[in-house]
């Protein structure tokens, strides 16, 4: 698989609130951050791949719910991720 149990934690600890700390959304939109690189380059790749194609929108989607759910609840953590992932907005 492309990403470790310790690669996991350690995505996790550094952007989640603690080590096992897989529910926060900051965690998750991390998660979903890496999955996003790495299917994106698998798209580079593989063109013709509609099922990954189709994975990844829902998983821009789903870290797009994440974001906006944590704009709402708090600005401060929000702006904090969006600077430490690089994302766009």
């Amino acid at each position: 698989m492309y990403l470790t149990k310790d690669a996991k934690e350690e995505l996790f600890a550094k952007h989640g609130k603690g080590k096992n700390d897989t529910g926060s959304a900051e965690g998750q939109i991390a998660l979903f951050t890496h999955r996003i690189e790495h299917l994106t380059q698998h798209l580079k790749n593989n063109r013709q791949d509609f099922n990954t194609e189709r994975s990844l929108v829902m998983l821009v989607g789903k870290r797009r719910s994440l974001l906006d759910y944590l704009m709402k609840k708090d600005i401060l953590r929000y702006r904090a991720i969006v600077k430490e992932l690089g994302l766009r907005k």
